[in-house]
Formats: C-alpha cells, structure tokens, sequence
C-alpha cells in the first residue's frame, strides 16, 4: 500500500492489556475494508491502523473495536500532518470562538479549527509547511485575544496518556472498591452460617449484597464487554469471567423455591478477584512502563531566554529555533542546543546513563533536560517539541514496546484459539459429571485427603457446577498474553535508562543467535581525530626543543595533523613562537623561520630532495611507527634532521575493554575500514580483533556484510556511526549505530547507544539476552499453569474461588518475573528535581 494513498489513525484502547486482546482488536478491525497494516502497543494501549485512500474513519475503526468488547478513550485521525493546540483565555463566548476560527482558517495550510469555551482551547490541524505556533499565536493576538500558552500535539500526548492511564486505574479502583465491600460482608456472613448457626434469610441477604458486584458498577463493564465481544464472534477473558459468576448467581436462585448448596457467594467472590487482578494487573503494567512516564517529566518546564537585550522566563514549549537561553548553574538545558558561550561539565546521565559529567564548550551540543553543573553558559535552541533528542527516545521505546518478538508468534496462535477451547472444555466437564458421577468420585475420595475444600459428597449437579465454573475461572489466557510485552517493556525501559536504545522486539530475538561483529574503525574503535603520540630526537637534542620548533611552524597551519601536533604539544606545556616566512609545499610539507632557525617539517622524500642531513639515524624508528600505523613527519632545523612527531587516531579508552566483553560472549570480531592494511593491521593488533577487512569503500561495506552473512549464516551484527554506515546497517542483521554518529546511521539501525562508547555494544547484548531469557521464562510458566490447571479443575479438585485467585496470581507472576529485570541492572537514577 503506497503511503501517498494513505493514512496512519491511532486509537487509544485501555483495556487492551495483553496480546490476547491485542490480537482479537487486531483481528477486529483487518475485517474493516480498506484497512491496511495495524500495529498495537499494550505498553501505550495504542493501536495504529494505516486506512487507503476512501477506507473507515476514526468513527469507524472506533466503533469496531468497541464491539469487540473493547472502550476507545481517544482517536487521532491523522489525516493532518499536525496539530497545535492555544490556550486563549479571553475566549469567554462562541461570539469569540467564530472571529478566532476566521481569523486562523484565513490562513494557508490550516485544514481545521477546533475552539472549546470551556477550557478556552483552540485546536488547530495544520498542514504540512503550514504555519507553525507562533504564526497561530501572533494572529490569535492580531484579532485582540491574548494566548496564554501553545503546545503541539507532540508536546501534549505524553500528559494525554498519562491522563488516560490514571483515569482506567481510577476507574478499576472505584469498581473493586464497591465490588469488595458486599463481598466482605458476603464472606463475613458465610463463615458462620456454614459452620455454626445458620442465619435466618441468609439466601435473601446474600443475593441482595451479590447483586451490585455481579450485576451494577462491578459487573456490568465486564458482562457489556463480552456481550459485544460474543456479538463480534471474538472471545475475550471478559466472556470465561461472565459464564463463570453470571451462571452460579442464577442457579443460586433456585433455593428460594427447592434446598440446594447456594453459589451465589461464588459469583460475588470470582467477578471481586477478576476485578482485583485487573487493579493489580493496571498497577504492575505502570511500574513496568514508567521509563517513557519517567522520560517525560524530566524536562524542564521553563526555560530563560533572551529577548529584547532581557532575560525572560518562558514556557519549554514556547521555545522555538534559534533562541538564545541562558543557563545556570543547577538548571536543567530546557531543549537540544549549541553553546554559543560559556564552559561547563553537563550532567548527561538522564541520555547516556554515563554518570560522569561531560566537558561542554563554545561549539558542542547539548541535550535538553540534562543538568548544567557550573558554569553560565549560553546556548543557542537548535531543536524543540516533538524534535528534541528527549522526545526521540521516547519514540523509539513507544516503537520497542508496540514491536512483536518472533517467539511471540507462538502465543499468538495459542491465545487466538484459547478461549473457544476452554468453553468446550468447560462444557465437556459439566457433561462429564452429570453423566458419569460414579466413576469420576474416586478422584474427590483421593483429593479430599489432603484438599479441604474438596467434599465428595456433595450432589452430583452441585459437582458438575464446580468443575465447570472452575475450569472457565482458571483458564485465563492472560498471563500467556503478559509474557512478550511485559518484558520488552521493562527491557526497554532499562536500556533507555542506560543509553541503549532498542528499536525493535526483533533485534532482541536475533541478538542472542549473532556470532560476528562487524566494527568500523574510525569513529567506533579510534576516535576520528589524529592525536600527538610519539615524540622521537636525534642524538643531542632535547624534546622540548624539538617540539618548540615543529609546534611553531605548523601552527601557521589549518591541516589536521598540524592541529594535532600543537595540541599535543600544548598538553606536553610547550608552546609555539611566532613564525615567519612560512610556506606549504601541500600535502608534502611544510617550512618557516622561527627566529634565526629555519625549520623544515614533511616526508622523508622532502627532506631527500632539500639535502637534509642524518636522516639515516632516523629509519629505523620511522619504519616502527609506520608498521604501528602513525603518520611520521621528520623536522629538521638548519638543514640537519632533529627527530620525528608521529601522529595517529588514537583508540577509544574502552575499545580494548570492550572487544575482550565481545569475545566472552564467544563472538567473531570483524573490522572493516576503508584505510590501508598496515594502519588497520595496527589497531586491530592493539585492540585484539580476530579478522580485518582493508580498503574497503563505503560502497563496498554491504557486499562485505553479505559475505560474512554467507559464511557465517544469517548472525552478523554491525556497529557503525557515520553516514556511509546506513546501508551497511541495514543489511546486518543487527544494525548498532553509535547515538554521537550521524541521524541517517540511528534511523537505519535497529539499535542506538546513545553514549558513543563500544562497551555499551556488550552491555546492549547482555540486556538483549536478559530480556529474551525473560520472555521465554514467562512463556513457559504462563504455558505450564494453563497445561496443569485445567485438568485439575475439570477433574473438580479446584475450587473456583482458588481458581480466581491463582488466576489472577498468575498474570501478576508474569509481570513480576519481568521487573526482575529492574533489580538485575537496578542503578543510580538523576534525581530529576532541577526545574
């Protein structure tokens, strides 16, 4: 389906908690015509449909899964490329509102206007290159309203979806509150009429305090939902839970006209535990997700600007490129920017999990939201809203969390066939004891033994009842759906805390089976920039001196060796004269005066053809720096060779470190860098890389890929970082782009370290097969408890009341074995209270 004919609608679903739901609103709406591909996140409760040109609205797809089963909080049509949102706090009437909404529409690329009175709002559809929140705001004010605040909708999700999350948990904490009450007292009033003195009109009683948790605030949700979700010809947990409290509470009215064991208090008891579960369950999900809640407030609210030769203080989401803010010691960077004055050490923990502040000065970037340790620096915005770095990773987790796992494929196919099977079941085990009591007894005989609730001699229809009941009450299919989401969740909230993020549920699967590395070497291994390594003197002549004379002639020079050997010599305290008659011979070499003393700095083939003396004494050290990588210049001073400079891109501190974590986890290490085979040969031998591949061009990289792909089957991840990187990315089965690197290199891997540091590569591995390990773990005990617990139940050695509870107990397992995770890689978080 071609993206020019289409368009993306997103539907915020709460009560799609697990893959199970996930699946049959997925299933709901691939039967709407005209909808093309659907991607559902239990993480955000989201689900985006990509709609052809002439398919369903938002109504539509709206109303579809509502009759599924399912309440739809919030619809984005997405028809607009944007929307802006005003506050407008003159807005007091609809006379108001109409001149507000004539004065935007008279503006080009607006496609609607939205104004709300009541809150003062007006909400604007923007088209693509149309006006943005300034524009809107500077006409609003033109027409005599003053705006008190503007925000994309970009800006404005991330409190949606944290209203919306509160309000369902508000929500299924109001209906536990009045379901758990009457059955309290329900269970209050039980206990002694069923072991010492009966209570006249107990049955009356109890079915008038059953009859709200069943039926009203408690129930009702439950039972509309598998109504609509029956009607749709789906089958969700809601439907097991109203056959298993809606049936005994009607049977339980029986005893008002003939004596029979009462299952009213059952009713009550299994819809307050599937309540309860939904609760905890909502609770769990939010500790499991709170990275991108956590990500989200940790920006600055507002931010000092300079405007008019003032300082002012100004919303975050007010800021618009190329404003001027200042920013002080303790404050947080409001939005992404360059230091355009100022030095300071930055606070990045929040983007890179480093915990050691960073050098910033005139130049560097900085990230909005990490915190300014002491210096006064003034910074000039260069991204804001939706574009900042911030808002990114949360995109990137949002697409991690919404992501399927391949493994995941397995549970789908399980749950899509579970809740059928388990009616069938349940059917099968009420048969089975009305017809063949006799023979199934022997089971109650043993099972009495040691389970207290088991009573083998209890009627045979009260028996069938229970095992039927208690066969639809533990089959829930929940935990199943938990098992993949709940811990990609977690995962990737922690990887997020720790620099590492993880694009896709994919990429974690296929991590685990990768057995090549592939590296680039400059920008991943070195550091990109040529540093003073090694100083060498001919006999006679002191090191300061020689560098003194190299460091005063090649500081007339803007070439990157020259920077680097005046830096290096800054760094030694040595610092350069002035120079005179200085002259370039190119690529060659280069000469000048510096004083009386005339100085020669090049190749050995210069100093050859100008008659250099002793260079002789010098070959044997220029061929062991050659044979390590560096580039050597010779100096000479009047004529006679002084010694050697040697200058290379230097290793990054951690790349041994890293490499050796590499080969730990049994991996290949492969190098692939377009230098010659010499220079790669010497860093490889440095740092431990088992095989190099040289002269290789950027075009040649996906070939190369391919050839290790071929060699070592489909397991060959790269790391990369620059521009030339992207396609060779995308070709690895796993692409790694260092987050320092360029944006084409992060949008074209599946996984981004955020801090450019190579032992982030093993770290990213270690928390992929962690996370992996996780899913697998509750996969295996969600399948296992199901396995078990129906026979149990059908052969009717499990209470229903015991069968909610182990329910309900089994879906929080599978969220707590994930938040596990936490406590495996548990760190040190930046308190977030700098505003």
């Amino acid at each position: 389906m071609s993206d020019t004919t289409s368009r993306t609608i997103t539907l915020t679903v709460p009560g799609m908690g697990s893959d199970h739901c996930a699946g049959i609103v997925r299933k709901t709406l691939q039967r709407q015509s005209g909808v093309g591909e659907i991607q559902t996140n239990i993480a955000s409760h989201r689900v985006s449909v990509s709609v052809e040109e002439g398919g369903p609205d938002g109504n539509a797809l709206k109303q579809a899964v509502e009759g599924a089963g399912y309440d739809v909080a919030a619809v984005s049509d997405g028809r607009s490329a944007r929307q802006i949102r005003l506050t407008v706090p003159g807005m007091g009437s609809d006379h108001c509102a109409g001149i507000i909404r004539d004065t935007l529409q008279r503006l080009e690329g607006i496609a609607r206007v939205d104004t709300n009175i009541a809150s003062h709002r007006v909400s604007v559809s923007v088209e693509e290159g149309g006006p943005d929140g300034n524009a809107l705001k500077q006409a609003v004010e033109g027409a005599g309203y003053d705006v008190a605040a503007v925000s994309s909708q970009a800006e404005e999700d991330g409190d949606a979806d944290a209203a919306i999350e509160e309000g369902y948990l508000s929500q299924a904490r109001k209906r536990l509150i009045i379901a758990a009450i009457p059955t309290t007292l329900i269970m209050i009033l039980m206990m002694p009429h069923m072991f010492w003195q009966p209570i006249p009109g107990y049955l009356a009683i109890v079915a008038l305090l059953a009859f709200p948790v069943v039926f009203l605030y408690g129930g009702a949700a439950t039972h509309r939902a598998s109504w609509r979700s029956l009607k749709n010809g789906t089958f969700n947990m809601d439907v097991l839970i109203s056959l298993g409290s809606l049936p005994p509470y009607l049977i339980g009215l029986i005893g008002f006209i003939y004596p029979m064991t009462s299952f009213i208090e059952m009713a009550a008891t299994i819809m307050t535990f599937h309540l309860l579960g939904r609760y905890l369950e909502a609770l769990a999900k939010g500790r499991a997700s709170q990275a991108i809640r956590r990500l989200l407030t940790l920006g600055a609210k507002t931010a000092r600007v300079e405007r008019d030769g003032e300082e002012v203080e100004v919303p975050v989401k007010e800021l618009a490129p190329g404003d001027i803010m200042v920013v002080r010691p303790g404050d947080k960077i409001p939005t992404d920017g360059e230091v355009i004055e100022g030095e300071s050490h930055i606070d990045e923990s929040i983007a890179t999990g480093e915990s050691v502040p960073v050098y910033k000065g005139v130049g560097d970037s900085v990230i909005g939201a990490t915190i300014n340790k002491e210096g006064r620096l003034r910074v000039a915005a260069t991204r804001v809203g939706g574009d900042t770095f911030l808002s990114q990773v949360v995109r990137l987790i949002d697409q991690a969390q919404g992501s399927r796992v391949p493994i995941q494929e397995f549970a789908d196919r399980m749950t899509g066939r579970f809740v059928p099977a388990v009616i069938l079941i349940s059917l099968a085990s009420l048969i089975a004891w009305a017809l063949f009591p006799d023979a199934l007894r022997p089971i109650l005989d043993w099972g009495a033994t040691f389970l207290p609730w088991v009573n083998p001699e209890a009627a045979t229809p009260v028996l069938a009842i229970l095992a039927a009941i208690a066969v639809l009450v533990i089959a829930c299919p929940c935990a199943l759906g938990l098992a993949t989401p709940t811990a990609l969740m977690v995962g990737s909230g922690i990887g997020a805390e720790r620099g590492i993020l993880i694009r896709s549920g994919e990429a974690i699967q296929t991590f685990k089976d990768i057995k090549v590395i592939v590296l680039d070497k400059t920008g991943t291994i070195t550091r990109g920039e040529p540093k003073l390594t090694e100083v060498v003197t001919a006999e006679g002549v002191d090191e300061d001196e020689l560098l003194r004379l190299a460091t005063s002639v090649e500081n007339a020079s803007e070439h990157p060796i020259a920077r680097a050997i005046v830096d290096g010599a800054g760094e030694r305290g040595v610092k350069p004269d002035d120079v005179s008659e200085f002259r370039s011979t190119g690529a060659r070499g280069v000469s000048g005066k510096v004083g009386n003393i005339h100085v020669l700095i090049g190749n050995r083939l210069l100093l050859q053809e100008e008659g250099i003396r002793g260079l002789e004494a010098l070959d044997d050290a220029m061929q062991e720096l050659e044979g390590k990588g560096r580039t050597a210049v010779i100096v000479a001073a009047d004529g006679q060779a002084m010694g050697i400079v040697a200058v290379a891109d230097t290793l990054k501190k951690e790349s041994i470190e890293a490499i050796r974590g590499m080969h730990d986890l049994g991996l290949h290490v492969v190098m692939i860098t377009g230098d010659n085979e010499r220079a790669a040969r010497a860093v490889a031998d440095e740092v431990g890389i088992d095989e190099v591949q040289a002269g290789v061009l950027p075009e040649g990289k996906v070939d190369a890929i391919r050839a290790l792909q071929q060699k070592h089957g489909n397991h060959v991840a790269m790391v990369g970082d620059g521009i030339n990187d992207a396609p060779a990315l995308k070709q690895a089965n796993v692409g790694i782009a260092i987050g320092a690197g360029a944006d084409v290199a992060i949008e074209a891997a599946d996984v981004t370290l955020v801090r450019g540091e190579l032992t982030a590569v093993v770290d990213a591995m270690h928390l992929s097969k962690a996370t992996f390990g996780k899913i697998v773990q509750n996969l295996i005990w969600a399948s296992a408890y199901n396995v078990a617990a129906i026979p149990i139940a059908a052969a009717g050695l499990l209470h229903p009341m015991i069968g909610v509870i182990a329910m309900t107990a089994s879906s929080l397992s599978v969220i707590g074995n994930s938040l596990l995770l936490k406590r495996r890689y548990a760190r040190a978080q930046p308190s977030g209270d700098h505003s």
